[in-house]
């Protein structure tokens, strides 16, 4: 009614320059606490005289009127949020590789115990072989390393104790800015709830990871025949919820970090983009789905069973590939399989970047974009070199740590491009 009215008006803003927007103040408070749109209802020749609207009265009752106030720019997430975000994503990549050495160096089974703000480390002679005798309880060194020494528990112990610190201080590093910025209101409403995931899968990735290792300190081994280790799904389980952090912290520092231009909306179906937007995506997948599988793997030690290439032994499909009964048990309980899956996946991922970077060098991008793509597909040939040479060798802790790395690295690169193609698709108003 307000908006048809003005546009009859030959006059619809009859009122002096400063009485146009009008503040009502009360004592020496100079803060503008409402506002008022004055206008004229004189139309034509009749003057019926002013009229004091407030122009929240004006959104709320013209839809017009909101959605064009709508459409303004949003306040912008600050800086230092992403860069907050893009260090608690380092850390977690620390830990990802900080883990894996720590499973290569088989240390992680040499705490019997767990404690939510973390352990005392021992101080004196006594103290630590107080906590070698709790060791000695446990089957590990029942069955495994009942000859061990004083000296070489301390660097087995110390290295697990680095990792559950380590953890610790990504919780902290975490959940005490997140309130801080949270409390000052830092974080818009969609920001709030990515930190109240992140928050909740830091938690999450603590709990599961006393529960892995809790599954290695079980009596339900059968004898010196049977290896103590961790279950494999609980490793799996660990370290995919360690990738899912990570990709979304990278993710959320992306966006306040690289945010889309400002007053744009995003074109739908840029058929120049799309088949770019697919092979990103998929190598993203791909590069999750690997490397849940080398979980598999170093769980059950799948690494040191057929270390030819590319052959496994003197087939391409080894003969003990579907040994265990019921069949779907071989996916996660038989090495021959666990590892034949990871050599597949493997192959899929180096043939999804080659191809994202083959047609990313057609497609219309910026710069950035396609040095990531080209990063792509360097990574995913320099990972497969990785993963072969750590075959080979036998799982030397070296190269098995630098292919773990390699995994969390080209996932990264992944990321990263799928935000600089979706940035490619906003076009300005």
């Amino acid at each position: 009614m307000l908006v048809s009215q003005l546009c009859r008006c030959t006059r619809p803003l009859k009122t002096a320059p400063s009485w146009l927007l009008v503040g009502n103040r009360s004592g020496t408070n100079s803060s503008l606490l409402t506002r008022q749109l004055i206008t004229s209802t004189r139309c034509g020749n009749s003057r019926i005289g002013y009229k004091g609207l407030r122009i929240n009265e004006i959104i709320k009752s013209n839809g017009i009127v909101a959605r064009f106030c709508s459409s303004a720019p949003k306040p912008k997430t600050p800086k230092v949020v992403g860069y907050w975000l893009l260090g608690c994503s380092g850390m977690v990549f620390t830990a990802v590789v900080l883990g894996g050495v720590t499973r290569l160096t088989e240390s992680g089974l040499s705490m019997v115990t767990w404690k939510l703000l973390g352990e005392k480390m021992p101080r004196s002679e006594d103290e630590w072989q107080r906590e070698f005798e709790k060791y000695q309880q446990y089957p590990e060194f029942k069955y495994k390393n009942q000859h061990i020494t004083l000296s070489e528990f301390k660097w087995i112990w110390f290295m697990e104790f680095a990792h559950r610190t380590w953890g610790r201080a990504i919780g902290a590093a975490v959940l005490l800015p997140a309130a801080g910025f949270w409390l000052r209101g830092c974080l818009d409403r969609g920001m709030k709830i990515r930190v109240a995931v992140y928050c909740t899968l830091v938690a999450a990735q603590g709990l599961m990871g006393w529960y892995m290792v809790k599954s290695g300190l079980e009596d339900r081994f059968q004898g010196p025949a049977d290896v103590p280790r961790v279950s494999q799904y609980r490793l799996a389980a660990h370290l995919g919820l360690a990738f899912v952090l990570y990709a979304a912290l990278l993710g959320g520092a992306l966006r306040v970090l690289r945010p889309q231009p400002p007053l744009a909306v995003l074109r739908k179906g840029v058929k120049e983009l799309k088949s770019v937007t697919i092979l990103a995506h998929s190598v993203k997948a791909l590069a999750f789905f690997t490397a849940l599988s080398g979980a598999f793997v170093a769980g059950l030690d799948a690494g040191l069973v057929y270390n030819s290439f590319p052959k496994m032994g003197d087939h391409w499909v080894p003969e003990d590939i579907l040994a265990l009964s019921p069949t779907l048990r071989n996916l996660t309980e038989n090495p021959t399989t666990v590892q034949f899956d990871h050599r597949v996946l493997g192959t899929a991922t180096l043939a999804a970047a080659s191809l994202l970077w083959l047609r990313a060098r057609k497609a219309p991008l910026s710069a950035p974009a396609a040095r990531v793509a080209a990063a792509v597909g360097a990574m995913a040939w320099l990972q497969v070199t990785l993963g072969v040479l750590t075959l080979l060798h036998y799982v030397p802790t070296p190269l098995a740590a630098s292919h773990q790395a390699g995994s969390l690295t080209l996932l990264t690169l992944a990321i990263w491009l799928t935000h600089e193609v979706k940035l490619l698709k906003f076009i300005p108003k």
